[in-house]
Parts: structure tokens; sequence; C-alpha cells
């Protein structure tokens, strides 16, 4: 079950290496690096008043503050029945205000799927409920509430919000003024939903082309770059009054593992992770951090016990928290996640998490046995009261810093004043023309000309954007290209497309000058290759798009015009059509080597490649 494999490329090891020049010695013999500069430390008397309110607390109080957990609909007390059910069946209450009735917890997570972010106005008012049935509490302390908004492919709130190029697009860029502007417009608009904390960035450096959990979420391939980008969104987001969490420590990018379903293992050397996985957690630690995420990988380098690094206290404590210098708060990644669970059941991994240095545990399967887990540890003296109460006084002082105690409500004035405004738009547009990477037109394909190629056949992935969007790849960027003059039709192949969609598009292609082909994690074997193949067979020029991870073109030797966009959603694929219809000159640059398909250990374009005309 366990991947043992290491995919260092060579390119990729050797930018690690020359960027990494200069840092510190193997773990166990290097001084701390920590100092968290961004917000003024708390005064003598907040932390007293803390204190206090920690005092005030019963044991069960205490600990549901620990917990950052899911609740289904989109009303803190009235949600659709069927999200009651839900809510009924996996945690024994109806809605969120139970949930803070009975659990205490200190945290709230929304998904989408959960149906917490319909809408903006919605989403304040369930903030707003949610922070209500927290007052109400016989201890009251304001609910923390947060999402995965990094954007790209992982952004829980869709339009009318203002949605970005995703990190490896920014990558691309590579200017750290995009990535702190991005970060800091998305805070304010989840300011402005009553959403405090985004789980962002992701500060994984991603040197694995197989990691099939992480890719165009990391920033690239380079750590040295990585963590200048992930400094800059830390100061965005938190600029903008929202806690930032980089995440997941000690680093997920070498991985062909989805810890979502089974336990990565992470054999990088103790100086290999120093040179590769560390810099952007230290940039983010010198930045200020608020909170830093676990993952659920094995690295045997610093913990043979093959405990996953969210249980591991040689990782957490020894590293994080001594040797890094890190005082902030540490979440899990969600605690549901089979990476965390292969290994110990339901009921110790809460207590091993907080066991090993963590702070906050997230959205466990079963809350109710989670909870009365930690509980009985805490009675039964495996977790001392003193541990807890310093693991709840950083989590207040978070909720402190980021004003939740002062005011934690917002109100629809502020949503309509911040929320997708046409100003906030108009900067993703402006960021996402910067992005977009050509990396082959050996005939001059691009860019296509509305008197010569004129009707365009859009075909490919139909893979689902965040919700509010404008649909699937084919459809935006056959839209878009009709916008910008051209005669654009869609023909949606689907990522596994049959012979019988392939004589379609071929057919199709025939009847019209020119063909886009969304591409999305092309393989050997993927029927994607026979698709791009019968259209390049018909002599029509043929663009092909990668609209998640930029290898694809490794695995499409025939294609002479190819451009990257880093994700399929709607300002990347807008960005993408300016490109092919010749309004905006492709600016991006690799943030990741391509390698050969042929010979794994050379690389087809390196870190930095990108056309231009």
């Amino acid at each position: 079950m366990h991947s043992r494999r290491t995919v260092l490329t060579t390119a990729a090891a050797a930018a690690a290496a020359a960027a990494g020049a200069g840092a510190g010695p193997a773990h166990g013999t290097a001084p701390a690096v920590g100092h968290q500069p961004a917000d003024p430390a708390p005064s003598a008397a907040t932390r007293t008043r803390l204190r206090r309110l920690i005092s005030r607390m019963t044991p069960e109080e205490k600990v549901g503050q620990l917990f950052v957990m899911r609740v289904y609909g989109h009303s803190a007390t009235d949600p659709d029945p069927a999200d009651a059910a839900a809510n009924q069946k996996e945690i024994g209450v109806a809605n969120a205000a139970e949930l803070i009735a009975k659990y205490h917890v200190g945290g709230i997570i929304y998904f989408g799927w959960a149906h917490n972010t319909r809408e903006p106005h919605q989403i304040a008012e369930l903030s707003n409920g949610i922070q209500k049935a927290a007052a109400a509490q016989r201890v009251p302390v304001p609910v923390l509430i947060s999402t995965d908004q990094e954007h790209g492919i992982v952004a829980r709130v869709g339009a009318p919000a203002t949605l970005f190029p995703g990190a490896m697009a920014l990558g691309a860029g590579g200017s750290r003024d995009d990535a702190r502007t991005a970060a800091r417009i998305a805070g304010e608009e989840l300011f402005a939903m009553g959403i405090r904390q985004d789980y962002a960035p992701d500060a994984d450096v991603n040197v694995n082309p197989a990691n099939p959990v992480i890719g165009v979420r990391s920033f690239g391939a380079d750590p040295q770059a990585v963590a200048r980008m992930v400094a800059a969104e830390v100061k965005g987001y938190q600029g903008a009054g929202i806690a930032s969490c980089a995440k997941h420590f000690p680093g997920h990018g070498d991985t062909d593992t989805d810890s979502h379903v089974g336990l990565p293992y992470i054999h990088h050397s103790a100086e290999e992770w120093e040179r590769l996985d560390a810099p952007p957690f230290k940039a983010a630690i010198a930045a200020g951090i608020d909170s830093i995420m676990t993952a659920h990988i094995v690295v045997p380098a610093f913990d043979p016990s093959e405990d996953p690094a969210t249980l591991s206290r040689p990782i957490l404590t020894g590293i994080l928290r001594e040797r890094l210098g890190y005082d902030g708060v540490v979440v899990t990644d969600s605690l549901g996640m089979e990476g965390v669970r292969v290994k110990y059941g339901d009921a110790r991994v809460p207590v091993l998490a907080l066991k090993a240095g963590v702070d906050q545990l997230l959205n466990p399967p079963d809350l109710a046995v989670a909870h009365g887990a930690v509980l009985t540890a805490l009675k039964e003296g495996e977790l001392t009261e003193r541990d807890l109460d310093a693991k709840l006084l950083r989590i207040l002082l978070l909720k402190e810093r980021r004003g939740l105690f002062k005011d934690p409500y917002t109100t629809h004035r502020a949503v309509d004043r911040v929320v997708g405004t046409r100003a906030h738009l108009a900067t993703a547009d402006r960021i996402a023309d910067r992005t977009t990477t050509l990396l082959r037109n050996d005939t001059g394909v691009l860019p296509l000309s509305r008197r010569r190629e004129g009707r365009v056949l859009v075909a490919g992935v139909d893979a689902a954007a965040p919700s509010g969007t404008g649909g699937p790849p084919t459809t935006v960027l056959a839209r878009a290209l009709t916008e910008l003059g051209f005669t654009a039709t869609a023909l949606s192949t689907g990522q596994t497309p049959t012979q019988q969609r392939i004589d379609e598009a071929v057919a199709a292609l025939r009847e019209r000058d020119a063909a886009v082909v969304a591409t999305y994690n092309v393989t050997a074997a993927s029927g994607q290759r026979k698709l791009v193949e019968a259209l390049l067979a018909t002599g029509k020029p043929v663009v092909q798009l990668a609209v998640r991870n930029p290898y694809d073109i490794a695995q499409l030797t025939g294609v002479t015009a190819a451009l990257a966009s880093y994700s399929w959603t709607d300002v990347e694929l807008r960005a993408a059509a300016r490109v092919i219809a010749g309004l905006r000159s492709p600016a991006g640059r690799l943030p990741v080597p391509i390698m050969r398909a042929d010979a794994p250990t050379r690389a087809l374009y390196q870190i930095g490649h990108g056309l231009t005309y």
C-alpha cells in the first residue's frame, strides 16, 4: 500500500541544490530560526485576560475548543432537512448552533459539499449565526471559522467572489507582488464573509511530477522561489486581517501516494529535507505565520517509528517547535483522511496528535469518539491540564490577534463593498495574464488569426470548476474565444475519451479551421493522447492547453503548439484565450521542470522555460 519510491528529478534536484546553497546543517545540529515579526506581541494584560477565560472553562469546554469541525447546512440554526439529517447521522446534532452548544468547538470549517458556501451573503449570515451561538454559551468564546481557499483547483467559495490563479500559476508569473496582492484581496473578501482563517498557502515544494495530491497546489519545484511566494501570501492574507496557514509540514511535495487514501512516505535524508522542504516553512515562520498544518506522511529520517508526522513528537515538537522556533498554532490536516487512520484507531489519533505537539484537531470522522478520547486522556493524566491550557492560550491568542474577541460579526454592507468588486475581478485578470506559459510553438501556430483560423473547435476535458463559475473548460474557453472575435464551438470529450467521442471531434474539426484541446494529466495509456493524435492527423492547426499539471506535453510528442494554464478555472482559461488570440503575449515561465517521458532523468524543459511572441 505504501509507495517507497522517491522521484527527485535531475533538473529539480539541481535547481534545489543551487537554490539551497548556504542552508543550515541537518536536524539536530542547527539552532532555532524562529522569529515571527508580522504582528505585535500580545501584552501581559491580554495574556492574563485570556488565562482567566481559560480558568473559567470546564474540562469539556477546554477539550471542545481544540476541535475544528465540519457541519452541514447554509444556516446555523435552520439548515435544509437533508443537511439536518446528515448532521444527525455524522455528529449527533441538527445544526451548527447545536454543535457549539454540545461540544463547545473552537472552530468550524466551511466546505462547498457541506452546503456552507452557496453565495457571499448566505456565507456571512451563516458566520454571524455561528458567532451568535458561541456568544450564548456559558463561557462565550468566538469561533474561528476557516476554509480551504487556495484558489486555482482548490476553492471552497466560488463566484461571485473573486477567484485568482492558483499557486503554480502564480509561481509561473514569478511576482511576489502579485502573490501578495492576490492573497490580500482574497483575505479581504473572506473577512467580509466572516471567515477569519484560510488554510493557505501551500508550502510544499513539488519535486515529484507523479504527486497525485499536491501538483499545481504548489508554487513550484525551486525551494527558494516557493519560499518567497509563501512569505508574500502570508503577508497578504494576514495584512487583510485573517489567519494564514502554511501546509503541509514537514513537506508533502515528493510523494506519489495521496494521503487522503493512503499513507505516503518521504524518503528524504535530513540534509535533503533541509534543502528541499524546509525553506518555505522557515519563510512562513519568519513572515509571522499564524498557523501551520501537519501532513499525514511518514519521514523515517526524522522518526524511525514511522508514525505519520501529524502524530510524531520528534517532527512537530523536535523540529517545528524546538528547531524552527515556531510557537504559533499547529493544526492537523483532516483527521478523516486515511493517511492518519491506517496505524491507530480514531480514538487514539487525536490524543497522539496532541501529545506530538498539535493544538487544533481538524475534522475528525466521529467527533463524539474524538472528544471523549481527549477528555478521558485528560482525566487519566495522559494529557496534562497545564499542556492543554498552553494549547488553548495559543488558539485564543490567534483569535485575539484576528479581532474575534473585539468583533466577530460581519454585515451585508461589508459583503457588497468588498466581495467580487469590479476592481478585484480586474486585478485577478491582470495577474492571470502574467501566468499563462507557452511551452512550444514550433511552426508558429500561435497566436491564432481570426482571419485564417476564425472557426475553432474547443475539445477536451470537462473537469468541474468551483461553484458559481462558467462551466467545464471547453465551454469557458469557447465562450472566451467567441467574445474575442472567433467562432468557437465546445465539444467536451472527457478525461478518458472513447473512440466514438474521438471520431466526433475529428469530424467536427474537418468543418473548422483549427482546434484547441484542453488536456488534464495525460498518461502514456490515456485516451487523451489518442484524441490529440487524431486531431493532429487532420492536418489542421492544433493547440494543446494543459489545464492542470503542465507535464502533459511530455506525452504528446506530435504537438507543435502547447500552453499551460495550471488550472481550469475561469480566470486562468480567459487569460489563456487572450494568449491564443494574440491579445496578450504569454509571460509565464515554468516553475517546475518537465522531464522526458522516454528518459525521466532528462529534462524536456527546464525551470524557467517559456516562450513569447
